[in-house]
This record gives structure tokens, C-alpha cells and sequence, in this order.
């Protein structure tokens, strides 16, 4: 274990993170309700969410790669995690050997499923997203003879949105599930579940709102922000009017300025679409971001923080659907860019 301390803090909200998933629990009606842990859970760590929403109640994980399942397999009971990218002809001895649960996405997946034994798994049918799952112009209710499938699912495309194509998408699932004998169907994800009683089924599948995204604006006054990263003060300096700032010289300073450097940058997730829009709080005050974010540090006019000085700490404004406004990125992006140099400690704040 390292000695050294590191420059970058992201403090995460034990208590928010499990309010969101009883939230949306409450919202999905009489749907179970899962957790989307792919990706690390979106960065903010897998093995600590799924222990903390395991506690909670939450029975059902999905990630997209084996490995990913692999690693949580000592946590939970591997026939909890659903692996959504599908599986391979080399994959399955291990897979059948770890325990969890293969999503099929197309006939070859489910020709090599049955034809190593079968047994338990899951189905992706393609309702119109066009990505994985089973297209509705191959769809053939004899090829689904024998399995034994515990979740038929598809996947939302605009659920963020009002409009045509999800009201579109509901019934086409509804259509090519119909003659399909499965234990549970699924289409919701953390939008859909907003959409109504109808996308619920019998298993939502939430991942952003779980970690304090806003995936639809109904959900703004629900969910609870659960990362909060913050920065350490490398250097402080006082700058004359007319000095350039940063790569390119992008901001120019128009009165004299002190302007602090802090170690973070676009490796550990801040990204370049900040570079003069993103901002930081240092005691309830609001400072700019100014010119160019940069691969480890970044620059903050911090001429109205008289009292800043190097070695404070600096919280990085990480609400997620302002930071994606400010930024041009995605709620997504900003979750999962979450890098390891973050030392991450987890609270309970209420």
C-alpha cells in the first residue's frame, strides 16, 4: 500500500446511492427493481456498490463483460449477475463454472447455449435501438425451443426524450415477446421506469439515476448526487493584467488576477469541455475554471477566495446534469471518465 497521499479525493455518499435505488424501487411500482454495475458501476466502484445495494435488497446486477462478473462473484451469488454482452463458444466453461448468467443476443449465442447444455439465461430482443438483441426480421419463436430463459429484455433508445420511438418500442416488445415463454420480462432503464406503469414489466433496470444522474427532468427533485470530487491546491500566483493562461494561451487575464493550479485534469475524468465553463467551490464560493483544462492540472481564477492557499482543497462541481450542460458531455461520460487516481472514500451523509 502506498504512503503517499493522493492530490485527488472522490468522497461518495453510501447513503444517497442507496436512497436513489429505493427511489427508483418506489417508481418502478410492482417491478422488482436491479442495478446497471457495468462499467465499474458508471466509476464509481463496482464491489462497494453491489455490496451496499445487496444490503438493500437489490437481486439482480448486470454488467457488460465476464470479467466484470468474475470479479464480483465473491460478493453476491453469481446467478445474481446477468452478463449483457452475450458469450462466446470459448467462454463457456468458465462461464458455466463461475455461475452467472449469459444475456443472449443473437441466434449463434443461443445455438451454442443449447448446444453445451443449456440451462438458465436471459434474452435480448432488439426492439429498435439497432444495437444488440435478436432482430425482429429474424425473429422465429422456434429458435427459443428448450431454453430455459429467465428474463426476456430489450433496451430503451430515447427514453430520455418524449416521443414517437418509445411508445413504438414498447409495443414492438410487446409484440415479440408475446410468444415467448419466459419468467420475467424487462425494458426499463432508469429513464424508462419514468415513462410509466406500462415499460415497467416485471424487472427495471436502472443504472445513472443510481449515481445521481438525471436521466429524465421528473427525476431532478428524486434523485440525490452521490460523487463528489475534489482537488488539492498545487500553487497559487498573482498574474498582471494581459498574462496568457494555459495551453494556447486560450484566456487572457483582464485585471490582475491570482489564480490557482489544482491536480486534476482531463485523466482523471475532468475532461477538456470545461476549459473555461466548468467552476469549483471553496467555502460555499462559486470560482471560474479558466483556460485550458490540462491532462493533470487545471487553472481557477481564484481572485474573490482571499483566504485560499496551497495545500486547500478544492470541491470540483460535479452535479451531474449542470457539469454535463456546462461541459457538452454526457451525464454518462462524466461518470464513467471517473479515473483510479481518485483516493475514493465513502460517507454517509444524510
Amino acid at each position: 500500500m502506498t504512503a503517499f497521499a493522493s492530490p485527488l479525493q472522490l468522497r461518495l455518499n453510501a447513503n444517497a446511492l442507496v436512497q436513489n435505488w429505493k427511489t427508483l424501487a418506489r417508481l418502478s411500482g410492482n417491478a422488482k427493481t436491479g442495478a446497471a454495475v457495468k462499467a465499474n458501476a458508471y466509476g464509481i466502484g463496482a464491489r462497494d456498490v453491489v455490496s451496499l445495494l445487496w444490503q438493500a435488497g437489490c437481486r439482480d446486477f448486470f454488467v457488460a463483460h465476464w470479467a466484470e462478473a468474475e470479479a464480483l462473484a465473491d460478493l453476491v451469488p453469481a446467478s445474481s449477475l446477468s452478463v449483457l454482452n452475450g458469450i462466446v463458444a470459448g467462454d463457456v466453461a468458465a462461464a458455466r463454472a463461475l455461475g452467472a448468467i449469459p444475456v443472449l443476443n443473437t441466434v449463434e449465442q443461443i445455438s451454442v447455449w443449447r448446444e453445451t447444455g443449456g440451462g438458465r439465461c436471459h434474452v435480448m430482443l432488439d426492439s429498435g435501438i439497432n444495437r444488440l438483441g435478436i432482430a425482429a426480421d429474424t425473429l422465429d419463436p422456434s429458435i427459443f425451443d428448450g431454453l430455459e430463459i429467465d428474463i426476456l429484455m430489450s433496451h430503451l433508445a430515447s427514453a430520455d426524450e418524449d416521443c414517437d420511438q418509445n411508445g413504438q418500442q414498447l409495443n414492438q416488445f410487446l409484440a415479440a415477446s408475446a410468444g415467448i415463454k419466459a419468467r420475467r420480462r424487462s425494458l426499463a432503464n432508469s429513464a424508462g421506469i419514468m415513462l410509466g406503469p406500462n415499460y415497467h414489466f416485471d424487472l427495471t433496470r436502472p443504472g445513472l439515476a443510481l449515481y445521481g444522474g438525471i436521466a429524465r427532468s421528473e427525476l431532478r427533485t428524486e434523485i440525490r448526487q452521490v460523487a463528489f470530487p475534489s482537488a488539492r491546491i498545487l500553487q497559487i500566483r498573482e498574474h498582471a493584467a494581459g498574462a496568457k493562461i494555459g495551453y494556447n494561451a486560450t484566456y487572457v487575464t483582464p485585471r490582475r488576477t491570482r489564480v490557482a493550479t489544482l491536480s486534476i485534469g482531463y485523466a482523471d475524468g475532468y475532461l477538456r469541455g470545461f476549459s473555461g465553463k466548468g467552476a469549483v467551490l471553496f467555502k460555499g464560493e462559486s470560482l471560474p475554471v479558466i483556460g485550458r483544462v490540462s491532462m493533470d492540472l487545471l487553472l481557477v481564477d481564484v481572485t474573490a477566495a482571499a483566504t485560499a492557499k496551497e495545500g486547500d482543497w478544492f470541491d470540483i462541481e460535479l452535479a451531474l446534469d449542470v457539469a454535463a450542460e456546462q461541459s457538452g458531455l454526457s451525464q454518462y461520460e462524466l461518470l464513467t471518465g471517473l479515473g483510479n487516481r481518485y483516493a475514493r472514500i465513502w460517507i454517509n451523509e444524510l
